[in-house]
Formats: structure tokens, sequence, C-alpha cells
């Protein structure tokens, strides 16, 4: 399945992901501080979703009450949600 994640108080605009039987296989983030996504983004794929969302969920930037990994870990919820 693959789904788009509109996030907010980061400065990614948006997360595209896709997700096959339980685990991330791709991320890609819009906008954002390039390395560090693309690097979340990598270290994400190949994982099962509830252990990404353990990784990420919580992370904090900045004092914003959430960050580029932790909107992530959010869309993944919110995928596991809809099913």
């Amino acid at each position: 399945m693959e789904f788009t994640y509109r996030t907010s108080r980061v400065c990614a605009r948006a997360i595209n992901i896709e997700v096959e039987d339980n685990v991330v296989k791709h991320v890609e983030f819009v906008g954002g501080c390039m390395g560090n996504t693309q690097g979340v983004a990598r270290l994400s794929e190949g994982r099962p979703v509830d252990e990404v969302i353990g990784l990420l969920k919580g992370i904090d930037c900045g004092g914003k009450g959430t960050s580029c990994p932790d909107q992530l870990a959010r869309a993944l919820e919110e995928y596991k949600e809809s099913l």
C-alpha cells in the first residue's frame, strides 16, 4: 500500500510511504533537511512497521513536540489504524 502523509510543525511538507506485508518498503520525505530525512528513510526501509514506530515515536526537534522521524512514526500509526 502506498500513501502520502501530510506533516505538521516540521520542515518536511509530506512523507510518501510504501508498506507491504507490514514492512516499510519505501520512504520519501518531501522537503526537510535532505541528509537527515534520507538517513531516516533508509534506516526505516526493510523494517517492520511496529519496529519503526518504536524507534522514532517521540523524537523532538527544537522543542516543537515532534520531528520528521516522529511524523513518520505518526504516519505509520495512522496506517495501522486504517487497516
